[in-house]
């Protein structure tokens, strides 16, 4: 008997609503820029080769499930791109990060030119820790970030499936370094590297790169990041240097074992508008907030409140308690309700 595979059969629940809404972004992305038709084939032509030489996971195909959810991202990234920006600057300016540059902004001033790109480049790193150890731990940040930890394959694509509200992860870093007196296109250099380097991170390759270990960032350490295994979850957030991993007890990279499982344990849509709309399937629809200003005001001072707290709790929680994907000291938030079409818990494609 034929048993047609899972994610064969997921797609057939997709409604077709979902399939317009994705095209018109994708339509509109690439009347606004084409870039996306360049960024695709330069990213295969310069992993690919390198992920069928020395494959990680030799049976992973190039052409795996969801490849083309992935693929719409860099399409759609005009679109995205736009939001993320506007969210990044109000990120930014609410973060307050600024205000810690600002207190260290003397002793910047009195850094050497010749070692002040070295400092810059630890202080991003150590600030974008903060941020991304907060995306994980912090319940409400971790809606977004699960839309980049639901690829279920690390490869050539998939570090681009990224929901544009997670992109502010770059925003209180960037503030901190402009407000201690770097210049923007330094740290906006920065993000650019951060980001390229980060699709390199996510290839399908089998290097170890052991002596980089512990001095940069290598794929084994970025893959161990993504892995789907309680001792590796809430690991390795640095993008530079993992001595703030090591610093603040987050370095996960055992010798004899490699990273098996990736993906995340709740029901992630398996759509492009299924994944933006994700974080938002618990909120206040626009109408109802409309309808009862001073409730989605209250819920939204609630929220921000429970975010500053919970941002908190995970800067000074003990480092032998490590939460697990969106948990904070044992309190885990609860996932947001499937929508239709979207994959239930039993529906989704698991990696063998």
């Amino acid at each position: 008997m034929h048993v047609q595979p899972q994610h064969d059969r997921l797609r057939r629940s997709i409604p077709w609503r979902a399939h317009l809404f994705a095209a018109a972004i994708i339509i509109v992305g690439l009347l606004i820029d084409r870039g996306g038709l360049f960024v695709l084939p330069v990213l295969f032509v310069l992993i690919v080769p390198f992920e069928k030489l020395f494959p990680r996971h030799k049976k992973q195909p190039i052409r795996r499930p969801l490849t083309g959810v992935d693929m719409s991202y860099a399409l759609a990234a005009p679109v995205l791109n736009a939001v993320a920006v506007a969210v990044t600057i109000v990120v930014g300016v609410a973060s307050l990060a600024w205000l810690p540059g600002l207190a260290l902004r003397p002793l910047v001033s009195l850094i050497p030119p010749s070692i002040s790109p070295f400092v810059g480049v630890a202080l991003f790193d150590l600030a974008i820790y903060w941020a991304h150890r907060w995306l994980h731990e912090v319940p409400a940040l971790w809606r977004f970030h699960a839309i980049h930890h639901s690829t279920e394959h690390l490869d050539w694509v998939s570090g681009l499936r990224n929901h544009p509200f997670d992109g502010s992860i770059v925003a209180p870093p960037f503030f901190f370094l402009i407000g201690a007196g770097f210049s923007a296109t330094f740290t906006g250099a920065l993000a650019v590297v951060q980001i390229v380097s980060g699709l390199f991170l996510h290839a399908n390759v089998r290097w170890r790169l052991r002596p980089l270990h512990r001095i940069v960032i290598t794929p084994e350490f970025h893959h161990w990041h993504h892995a789907n295994e309680v001792d590796a979850h809430n690991t390795n957030y640095s993008v530079f240097l993992p001595l703030w991993d090591i610093l603040f007890s987050t370095y996960y990279m055992p010798g004899n074992k490699r990273p098996l499982r990736y993906g995340v344990d709740e029901a992630v849509p398996a759509t492009l508008i299924g994944q933006l709309g994700y974080p938002f399937a618990r909120t206040r629809s626009i109408r109802q907030a409309a309808a009862h200003p001073w409730q989605a005001t209250r819920s939204g001072a609630r929220l921000v409140a429970e975010v500053v707290r919970d941002v908190w709790r995970s800067s000074t929680r003990p480092a032998t308690k490590r939460p697990g994907p969106g948990e904070l000291l044992g309190r885990a938030t609860e996932p947001p309700t499937a929508q239709p079409g979207w994959p239930d818990a039993t529906e989704r494609h698991r990696v063998s």
